[in-house]
């Protein structure tokens, strides 16, 4: 649980980015599925993940930076780099105002991040995503923002962070059940804002992060209502809208910016240019593609340039299959070698660095195919695997994503996989043979804590079985073989041991020993892992 924090110090910063990432993972399905304004794509909640994750990505940099020493980066540190983050990272229209959020914010916390500069920070926040924005739009994120900034400043003097926080909460909650009523195509559908909701979650963050606790009233959707009685203005139709999603950082003074803005707001319409300090994100929806990156290199110097075609999402358009392929995270080098041999793309989780949903998706265009199996291999990259494949999807990749929480899952999923039968019947088979595998592995104990199995000591071996530790042992034999007796007590097949880099083959022909002596017709493979963080990774089909 979060500590209290008075201020949003550079820890309360970074645990904020944390929870935001966790709460839009949760909720970013939710948000896709009522994205219908500025354009019906289905992506809003995806990009908001996106953006937030690289923000904390650049705090977690911060915070490595100072690992060899014994102080923690600055607040000014932090708010900088989770801006610049958010900067460089945003996606789509919303990503790119929540950045221009996140700099606005930034801009007064890094002189000071008391209560009363956080109230600061969120005005100051508002009236720069509004300045950002060419033409801004009543009912979406901006006026969630605004009104969050307005209950926050009504908040007494002499309150602390963590009140001015929840106000700022509370108002962006009312802002968010207001907004049907304030633009009609929210109304016709009968949802808030995807962008706005996406706010409230982070806000709903910044709340814990400050106080140590969830807000005390969770927000709720409302449930869809009738379609309104309202006419759609000219022009409200976002199916009626440009072709393209044009976004691309650029490198420019402001001089030059100003003359863009100008550009692209006769070429199309949703412009948002954010950023300052000679770095810029520039997000526009236009019919002419070419035009709209031809004015940013007029400006300057544009790069990480990405088009999006809109008629494909709205169609739901995709290509048809020419070839598939299987992408799979790996702990270890030697898997990442046995998957490879077997045709997957790998992706290495090196210890204590998952991989960011970015290197997923570079993965899946590495695969080069039409279709893909996504292979997570860990409960705890779902959200990012996720809003991976959903980055995939917009540029007419079908993916598939398997929820499989461990190597040894996702061995068993590669070993069914069959390219030549349908799609649709190979993830079926996959995910079979993934749900039908128990996983284990075994680790070393850092120091004394409370366990399902009991209390243990620093160097105890650990025996997690389906993640939770089941069995405490002095050594790494014995503790397997009570970890395996457990597993094979409710039957099975195939035992499969993965042996990490230092771990002896002795143990290995032991273990595959005891399985043939105690248990009749289980047969048993033994992979090298390579270096990974358990010595030792068990499954049991």
């Amino acid at each position: 649980m979060p500590q209290t924090a008075d201020d949003l110090d550079a820890v309360a910063v970074r645990t904020w980015c944390s929870l935001a990432l966790d709460a839009l993972g949760r909720e970013r399905e939710a948000i896709d599925a009522i994205n219908v304004y500025p354009v019906a794509d289905g992506d809003t909640g995806t990009n908001l993940y996106l953006t937030v994750e690289s923000a904390a990505a650049a705090v977690e940099a911060v915070f490595a930076a100072h690992e060899t020493g014994t102080s923690v980066p600055s607040t000014a540190d932090a708010v900088r780099a989770m801006a610049h983050g958010a900067l460089i990272g945003a996606r789509g229209n919303s990503g790119t105002i929540l950045a221009q959020l996140l700099r606005g914010m930034a801009g007064v916390l890094a002189e000071e991040a008391g209560a009363g500069s956080l109230r600061t920070a969120l005005a100051r926040a508002a009236a720069s995503a509004r300045e950002a924005v060419a033409h801004p739009v009543e009912g979406t994120v901006l006026t969630v923002a605004t009104e969050a900034a307005r209950a926050a400043g009504r908040v007494p003097d002499g309150s602390g962070a963590p009140t001015v926080a929840q106000a700022a909460y509370e108002g962006a909650r009312t802002a968010l059940d207001a907004t049907p009523g304030q633009l009609a195509v929210l109304g016709r559908a009968g949802v808030v804002d995807a962008g706005g909701r996406g706010l409230v979650a982070v806000l709903g963050a910044l709340v814990e992060a400050l106080s140590g606790r969830a807000p005390e009233r969770a927000y709720e959707a409302p449930a869809p209502a009738a379609a309104a009685a309202v006419d759609c203005p000219a022009g409200d139709d976002p199916q009626d809208g440009p072709a393209f999603e044009v976004i691309y950082l650029l490198e420019a003074g402001d001089e030059a910016v100003e003359r863009l803005r100008a550009r692209l707001d006769g070429l199309g319409d949703s412009l948002v240019v954010v950023g300052g300090d000679g770095l810029w994100n520039v997000h526009v929806h236009v019919d002419d593609a070419g035009a709209a990156v031809e004015a940013g290199v007029e400006a300057g110097r544009p790069y990480r340039i990405r088009i999006t075609h809109f008629a494909a999402d709205r169609m739901h358009a995709r290509p048809e299959p020419a070839q598939r392929a299987v992408v799979v995270v790996v702990p270890g080098d030697g898997l990442g070698g046995l998957c490879a041999e077997a045709g997957a793309t790998t992706v290495l989780a090196r210890p204590g660095e998952p991989p960011a949903s970015g290197e997923l998706v570079d993965a899946i265009r590495r695969a080069h195919a039409r279709e893909v199996v996504l292979l997570p291999n860990d409960g705890d990259l779902r959200h990012t695997a996720a809003a991976a494949a959903e980055q995939a999807r917009t540029e007419g990749i079908r993916v598939a994503l398997i929820p499989t929480r461990a190597a040894v899952q996702g061995i068993a999923a590669l070993a069914v996989h069959e390219p030549d039968r349908s799609f649709d019947e190979d993830v079926v088979a996959m995910t079979a043979a993934a749900g039908a595998t128990r996983y284990a592995e075994l680790a070393v104990a850092e120091r004394q804590s409370w366990t399902m199995a009991g209390i243990c000591q620093a160097g105890d071996i650990l025996g997690l079985i389906d993640g939770d530790v089941a069995v405490i042992g002095e050594d790494v034999p014995e503790t397997a073989r009570k970890v395996l007796d457990r597993m094979l007590a409710a039957g099975g097949e195939l035992v499969t041991l993965v042996l990490g880099e230092d771990v002896p083959a002795a143990l290995a022909d032991a273990l595959e020993e005891h399985v043939r002596e105690g248990y009749l017709a289980v047969d048993t493979v033994v992979y090298r892992g390579g270096h990974q963080c358990a010595p030792l990774l068990i499954g049991v089909e």
